[in-house]
Parts: structure tokens; C-alpha cells; sequence
């Protein structure tokens, strides 16, 4: 099974930013279509952006030209850089992997003054 760590979450101001990552036990993890999910208390788990592995990338409409998608194939890393966070982007943060189905364990991002 891979596995799937993210890392980089934390404490933050509102209009600060976070680059989250996601680093996969795999030597394979060029072929892998990846994406980052978030989860709000008490809401359901949503879309944040995903990554094909010919580096096309998808995005949350309300997320768009805030948030940034990318990912090092020689780190076996997918990255999610976050800009001009708002108190509503508070949420765990979880990679996943569209080929294995797996999930990372998740990342708390809280923005908050």
C-alpha cells in the first residue's frame, strides 16, 4: 500500500499563505493523478485542486487564482500552494490519489487573527 504524508499545515492570518505537501512512498508516482481534498467541521469533504500526470490541472471555481497545484515527480511530491487565506479555507487539508484510492492522513489549516 502507499502511503500518502502531508505536510506544512499550521496556524495562520487571514491574507497569509501556506504551501502544503504531500509526499508519496512510491517510485511510481510520476503515473499517479493527484488532488487535494478539505474538510470543514461539519461539512463534507470537497475538491480542492488535482494535478494529471501530464501536469493538467483542476480547480475549485471559488478557489481559482488563489490557490496553486503543482508536484515534483523526482520527490514523489505534490505541493498546494495557498495564498490570500480567508478564515472559511479552515479546514484538514488530505491528499489523494486518484489511481490507488488512498488518502493521506491529513493537515489542519486554520486562519484565523
Amino acid at each position: 500500500q502507499v502511503q500518502f504524508v502531508e505536510s506544512g499545515g499550521g496556524l495562520v492570518q487571514p491574507g497569509g499563505s501556506l504551501r502544503l505537501s504531500c509526499a508519496a512512498s512510491t517510485s511510481i508516482f510520476s503515473t499517479y493523478a493527484m488532488g487535494w481534498y478539505r474538510q470543514a467541521p461539519g461539512k463534507q469533504r470537497e475538491l480542492v485542486a488535482s494535478i494529471t500526470r501530464d501536469d493538467s490541472t483542476n480547480y475549485a471555481d471559488s478557489l481559482k487564482g488563489r490557490f496553486t497545484i503543482s508536484r515534483d515527480n523526482a520527490r514523489s511530491t505534490v505541493y498546494l500552494q495557498m495564498n490570500s487565506l480567508k478564515p472559511e479555507d479552515t479546514a484538514v487539508y488530505y491528499c489523494h490519489n486518484y489511481v490507488t484510492q488512498d488518502w493521506g492522513q491529513g493537515t489542519q489549516v486554520t486562519v484565523s487573527s
